[in-house]
């Protein structure tokens, strides 16, 4: 029977804590251990946690005597990893019945991947006798160069952080979380990961991405986000470029997608009247492409700021109604999205 350790970092959610260490308590068809890690929390997280442990000895409480940071204790997870596979779910996520052996299938029977994903629900109140749940034995490998030339075609992050299930000992050689990515770190671990094995998609889903005012993910949108998504780029390229037989053009690939991000982001921004975002989107297509501020599609962008918001709002009724008219069934149906997040 395979090992899977999962390490469950921890910061004031101690009301979600139980529902996600018992999500992995109850997996089916592996050993699990459990590491919580608390961050020097301020609510009832320390009694709900030791609680937990003294409950089961598959789990382990620790907690810091200062907060150290989200990256910090993710990465003393890392050095306490020891099983076959492991799972890094934060304590307000929880795993699907099944999640934790379907991926440890995959990489038994393929030494190649080392890291599995899969489809998340997003929700706000996870509740598993009720949430219809995708369970298949399909599963898609992707060779690792695959994955890269995607995600540097498409700017987008499409692994759901509690469905990243990994082979411990890749997860060893690749090492710990670039502490300037407080929110793109996981999509740059991804990305190591692809340089140095391949990755696997199954085709369930594999668990629950927890939606509530407290989630961190919620201070990072936008050009925020953006721009996290490009540092992550740039911190990759930099440091695994020579693993790539053609690092210069997913270079080129990744700057083409993010500067068209930038401007559709400026415009919106424009329209919305949003002087702040445009002015972050502009910094940031910019850096992308400098000699961008002398073209064509610049100058548009300026024009269009000068016109006003009120014409911006004119301008996307019209599309929308425009849209309306022209719009088209597909000749075939749409494929499915790869994956939920």
């Amino acid at each position: 029977m395979s090992s899977v350790d999962v390490c469950v970092p921890c910061y004031n959610y101690g009301r979600f804590l139980p529902g996600a260490v018992n999500s992995v308590l109850t997996q089916q068809g592996v050993a699990v251990r459990v590491l919580i890690l608390d961050d020097c929390s301020s609510d009832d997280s320390e009694a709900v946690g030791r609680t937990l442990a003294a409950a089961d000895p598959r789990v382990e409480y620790r907690r810091h005597v200062v907060n150290r940071g989200h990256l910090t204790t993710f990465d003393e997870g890392i050095d306490w990893l020891a099983g076959d596979y492991c799972l890094l779910l934060s304590a307000d996520d929880m795993l699907i019945p099944g999640a934790l052996a379907r991926a440890a299938a995959v990489m038994d029977a393929h030494p190649g991947v080392g890291l599995t994903y899969g489809y998340a629900i997003n929700t706000g109140h996870p509740d598993p006798t009720r949430d219809r749940q995708r369970v298949t034995p399909e599963v898609v490998l992707h060779e690792g160069l695959e994955f890269i030339r995607s995600a540097c075609e498409t700017a987008v992050n499409i692994v759901p952080t509690p469905t990243a299930i990994a082979r411990t000992a890749t997860q060893k050689v690749i090492g710990k979380f670039h502490p300037g990515l407080p929110h793109a770190g996981d999509f740059e671990m991804w990305l190591r990961f692809a340089a140095h094995a391949d990755v696997a998609f199954i085709r369930s889903h594999q668990a629950y991405y927890r939606l509530h005012p407290a989630s961190m993910s919620l201070a990072f949108r936008g050009s925020r986000d953006l721009g996290q998504v490009m540092k992550a780029f740039e911190v990759f390229f930099d440091r695994w470029g020579h693993r790539l037989p053609d690092a210069g053009e997913f270079r080129r690939l990744v700057a083409e997608r993010v500067l068209r991000e930038a401007f559709d982001g400026a415009y919106q921004a424009v329209e919305r009247g949003d002087d702040l975002e445009y002015r972050a989107y502009s910094r940031l297509a910019g850096g992308v492409a400098p000699g961008v501020r002398t073209g064509g599609e610049w100058l548009r962008l300026r024009a269009r700021r000068a016109a006003g918001p009120r014409v911006g709002k004119w301008l996307q009724s019209f599309r929308r109604r425009l849209s309306a008219v022209t719009a088209q069934p597909p000749a075939v149906p749409m494929p499915e999205p790869g994956c939920g997040h």
